[in-house]
C-alpha cells in the first residue's frame, strides 16, 4: 500500500491522508477534480504530480508548472523513499509518501529457522 499525507501549513500533524492499493498503476496529484488526490491551492497545477508504479516500487514525476521539490531541490523524476516529504511550488502544500509491505500471513515462531 502506498499512503500520501498531506502535511498541516503550520504544525508538524498530517491534516489529510489517502490511501491506495500496490495494484494501482498511477495516482495523480492536482488542482482539477479528476485527480486521484485534489488539492485547493493557486500555486498547485491543474495535474501537478503522477506517482507512478514501476519494476518494485514507485517514483514521482512532476507535472506542475510550478515545480515539484524534495529537500528543497527542484526534481523532474525520483523514486520514491518511504517518509519522503514533496513540496509542490517552491511555497505550495507538503505531501509525505508512506509506504507499506504488504505481508500475506504474519509469521509464528514455528516458520522461524535458525541456523547453526
Amino acid at each position: 500500500m502506498i499512503t500520501l499525507i498531506l502535511l498541516h501549513p503550520l504544525q508538524p500533524i498530517p491534516a489529510q491522508s489517502w490511501t491506495f492499493a500496490d495494484d494501482e498503476p498511477a495516482i495523480f496529484i492536482g488542482r482539477a477534480a479528476d485527480n486521484h488526490v485534489v488539492l485547493y491551492s493557486a500555486v498547485v497545477s491543474r495535474r501537478h504530480i503522477e506517482v507512478r508504479r514501476v519494476d518494485n516500487g514507485w517514483e514521482i514525476v512532476n507535472l506542475g508548472a510550478n515545480g515539484t521539490y524534495v529537500d528543497g531541490q527542484a526534481i523532474a523524476r525520483v523514486p520514491v523513499t518511504d517518509g519522503v516529504i514533496l513540496r509542490l511550488a517552491s511555497s505550495g502544500p507538503q505531501i509525505q509518501i508512506r509506504l507499506e509491505v504488504a505481508t500475506t500471513a504474519p509469521v509464528t515462531k514455528s516458520q522461524i529457522v535458525f541456523s547453526g
